[in-house]
């Protein structure tokens, strides 16, 4: 539902920052990289800050948090979380497991009796490190967006859903995990979930505009979400009202907030350090292994040896980011109000702005070469890059395209009859055969690594 990987994100903008600058033309970099970003993918507007050691050095909107009222985006325009909102549910089940409400190795059947046998290994920690194989994309076929369920109603089309595999055997992400783990936190202490958020975490950190989502309610500073259809500006599709407050990424947030949400994550104001480290470390599998990127809703990983913890969201039209680099005390946020705006490659530019040894690698400069098209022909199908996501080739003409799960498409351009590259990112796809001639995969280079997907059709 809220698809949270930045798959496909390195939007590179060709700049690099090599050495330390002012503040002020600091500011002025970044304000270059979000306008031409703008530009470049037709992003109605932006809100960003940069906050350092827990203290904003840079806040700023960038165009219209609404189009057809023409009103600028700004610091506090209000966005939709995404995928984001999954660090507050996690959080608050963390501090009830400091209260000694719920326990990380309680079993779901619990606090959901209804659970059926398959789940009866499933534990809150499965939930909370998405191992615990609830199936993200069977709960998308069976959900119906324009209904208004209960949590209860919900909860019992989640536990018709066949597993993709045993509680603990595998990672992968699951939205519907998340949703789960929202009700299981009501039922454990009585309370809803989002009344629960802005008791425990948004109202002692002064973060007042975060929230659950309310379409009823007057919201001052809301911006409205975008999608874009064969490159024409729409509205985000409708979706009912109570599938917009599962605890999955249900919520309101500005950068004003994100920035004392950050600021609160070098402190025990909301958790123990145990916990916050214990949100921070990669999951175990039931076999011993490490999920070497991911932890409870922060994925986890390193740029020339400075550790990082991230998350992206994407809903209703809505896309947003946060990194952390915690040793460097620097944080970047990124909400942007339309779908696919990439806003993980766009944080990545401005970290390099403040941090010039972590500057993504300037954008390689390709150029298109004659081929026949009839060699596409042999290159169209449908490849698994990861679990659930999947990248589509197709043929159109004399042009080559590809579209990932949940983004729009775009064109590959031949450097030779095996490699192209991509003018909207810095990617490469280079095609593989057997000895028969079959294409068997791909292998898709970006920002310096290579990633295998898999021919399935």
């Amino acid at each position: 539902m809220r698809q949270c990987c930045d798959l496909f994100a390195a939007m590179l903008l060709g700049l690099s920052c090599l050495v330390a600058a002012p503040a002020w033309a600091q500011a002025g970099k970044v304000d270059a990289f979000v306008q031409a970003q703008m530009a470049d993918r037709k992003i109605p507007g932006i809100a960003i800050a940069v906050v350092r050691d827990g203290k904003i050095v840079h806040a700023k909107g960038y165009g219209l948090a609404n189009v057809e009222l023409n009103v600028p985006a700004a610091p506090e325009t209000i966005f939709q979380s995404g995928s984001v909102g999954k660090q507050f549910t996690a959080a608050l089940a963390m501090m009830l497991v400091e209260e000694e409400k719920i326990a990380l190795d309680d079993r779901v059947s619990k606090y959901i009796p209804e659970a059926p046998p398959t789940w009866k290994a499933m534990t809150v920690r499965h939930l909370l490190t998405q191992t615990s194989g609830i199936s993200g994309a069977e709960y998308d076929k069976a959900i119906d967006l324009r209904r208004d369920y209960t949590e209860d109603q919900l909860i019992a089309e989640i536990v018709k859903l066949p597993l993709d595999f045993e509680p603990g055997e595998k990672w992968r992400y699951s939205n519907p995990g998340y949703v789960t783990l929202g009700i299981l936190i009501g039922r454990a202490s009585g309370k809803f979930y989002g009344d629960l958020l802005s008791e425990k975490i948004f109202a002692p950190l002064g973060m007042t505009t975060a929230r659950v989502i309310s379409e009823a309610d007057i919201v001052q500073n809301r911006a409205d979400g975008y999608r874009l259809v064969d490159g024409k500006l729409e509205n985000q599709q409708w979706v009912a009202p109570r599938l917009n407050t599962t605890a999955d990424g249900s919520l309101y947030l500005t950068v004003l907030d994100m920035a004392k949400w950050d600021a609160a994550l070098y402190t025990e104001r909301i958790l123990k350090r145990a916990s916050l480290d214990q949100m921070w470390s990669p999951a175990r599998l039931r076999n011993g292994a490490l999920v070497s990127d991911y932890g409870f809703a922060w994925f986890l990983g390193q740029r020339k040896g400075a550790r990082f913890v991230r998350h992206g969201g994407a809903w209703q039209g809505f896309t947003s980011d946060i990194v952390r680099y915690p040793e460097r005390k620097l944080t970047v946020i990124v909400l942007a109000n339309l779908a696919r705006a990439e806003p993980g490659a766009l944080g990545n530019q401005i970290v390099g702005v403040y941090e010039p040894d972590l500057a993504p690698p300037p954008r390689v400069r390709r150029t298109a070469v004659p081929i026949d098209p009839r060699l596409f022909d042999a290159y169209a199908g449908r490849y698994e890059l990861e679990p659930d996501f999947f990248v589509v080739i197709t043929r159109d003409g004399d042009r080559l395209f590809a579209q990932a799960t949940g983004q729009s498409r775009f064109e590959l351009l031949p450097q030779s009859g095996t490699a192209f590259f991509a003018n909207v990112a810095d990617i490469v796809v280079t095609f593989a055969k057997d000895r028969s001639g079959a294409v068997t995969h791909f292998t898709l280079r970006q920002d310096g690594q290579d990633r295998v997907a898999k021919r399935v059709r």
